[in-house]
């Protein structure tokens, strides 16, 4: 019989290096499966369903939750998004590990379905005062949309002992070396 693979969630505020931290991890983990939610937002040049994202319909997407089918899910921006259980249920029973970006409503959604199987992994800026730094510096938001993400963070860096493993990110390369040896740890078990 195969061994279970093993389902671990990435939660962190925004600015503070998720996804320059996941891709690395990607890259070096060839094994981690990359969970593909479904959404009903616009296909982007370059993106291929089934790989990306699966795309579909509002109609679509929301048959589905009514059936339960997503583990967790959220409106953004008017488009909708999602987990699928069996997409999560089918990769794990065949072996296969799966590597989440999540906010922390889609954390604690998991941790609810999967317990102590959903590893949950939180990535702290050093200080409020630095993550607002780090989003000014990357010069993309307004000034309102700084704002609201540092509402949202100081909400979710309150949760960060909630959750398995708690990693500072106050130098990429060091935040790197916690996460790799976490993430390493959990594989090997």
């Amino acid at each position: 019989m195969t061994a279970k693979g093993k389902i671990i969630i990435i939660v962190a505020p925004s600015g503070t290096g998720k996804s320059t931290l996941i891709k690395q991890l990607k890259e070096e983990f060839r094994e981690l499966h990359w969970s593909v939610s479904f959404t009903t937002r616009p296909v982007r040049p370059g993106e291929v369903d089934g790989k990306h994202y699966f795309f579909i319909s509002k109609e679509e997407f929301l048959k589905k939750k009514n059936q339960g089918d997503f583990i967790e899910w959220a409106e953004v921006h008017g488009n909708y998004y999602g987990t699928s259980l069996g997409f999560v249920e089918s990769k794990i029973n065949h072996g296969f590990s799966i590597l989440f970006d999540l906010d922390v409503q889609g954390a604690d959604n998991m941790k609810k379905h999967f317990g102590d199987e959903a590893h949950v992994i939180f990535i702290a800026p050093p200080s409020l005062a630095e993550l607002e730094k780090r989003l000014r510096d990357r010069g993309t938001e307004t000034e309102d949309v700084i704002q609201v993400r540092l509402s949202n963070a100081k909400s979710e860096i309150q949760r960060k002992d909630d959750y398995d493993y708690c990693v500072i990110n106050d130098e990429l390369e060091h935040a790197y070396v916690d996460l790799k040896k976490i993430v390493k740890g959990l594989l090997e078990n």
